[in-house]
């Protein structure tokens, strides 16, 4: 598998555990707010980590890290990323994979393989503005729907979540989004944050009190449910 990025110790990206991250290239999503646009757009201008590079790390600090998350880019995308996860799973480390479940198959795949212990999928927006909000025209919205059903049907723990800005985003997407996924366990609100290297113009970030209103609106839909990133 294909690595350009790896991180060798986040209490972020995997939650209630120490871990590291590694970062696959290549999308196909272009969401304008986008935060890690070269690898989106030219994955191959980044540096490439060897699998056995990433592997070895593991193995250093067996007992110091629990886990492994797996981001992007599109980490389903990689048609050979069971592969990988057994060699991390050898290592005896959890994985979190995140994705933005246009790819259930593979999904559906590595979960009843046991390579994946926790999932956070990316719900873009409310079904009707999600081809803006992907960045692409074509959406398969099917897609999106069987993974959703997927994760509610409990096989595997995961969150979903939805960056948000002012420009991409109402407090009624929000209701319609707890609507698509009620019953989830959690959902976060993340809010948009500008990297300097998103795939589209910048955008604007809500206030506190409009992220507090949309949380409201997808509150009544979902187990527990909070806001990420505001001040």
């Amino acid at each position: 598998m294909k690595i350009h990025g790896f991180q060798k110790t986040t209490l972020l990206d995997f939650p209630g555990h120490v871990a590291c991250t590694v970062f696959t290239g290549g999308c196909n999503f272009r969401c304008p707010f986008c935060h890690n646009a070269a690898l989106v757009l030219d994955p191959d201008s980044a540096p490439l980590f060897p699998e056995d590079e990433i592997i070895a790390h593991l193995q250093k600090r067996r007992g110091i890290l629990d886990g492994l998350c797996v981001t992007g880019g599109e980490p389903l995308m990689n048609s050979d990323i069971a592969d990988f996860l057994r060699r991390v799973k050898d290592v005896g480390l959890l994985v979190k994979v995140d994705t933005n479940g246009t790819f259930p198959e593979r999904l559906r795949e590595l979960c009843g393989a046991g390579l994946v212990d926790y999932v956070a999928m990316d719900i873009k927006n409310c079904p009707e503005k999600y081809a803006a909000t992907a960045g692409v025209p074509n959406i398969r919205l099917d897609k999106i729907s069987e993974s959703i059903e997927f994760l509610l049907s409990g096989s595997v723990d995961f969150e979903f979540r939805t960056t948000s800005s002012r420009e991409l985003h109402t407090p009624d997407d929000f209701e319609k989004i707890g609507q698509w996924i009620k019953g989830a366990p959690r959902y976060f609100i993340q809010a948009y944050k500008d990297s300097g290297a998103t795939i589209g113009e910048p955008m604007t970030p809500m206030t506190k009190e409009e992220y507090e209103e949309c949380l409201a609106r997808v509150k009544p839909f979902v187990e527990r449910a909070e806001i990420r990133g505001v001040d």
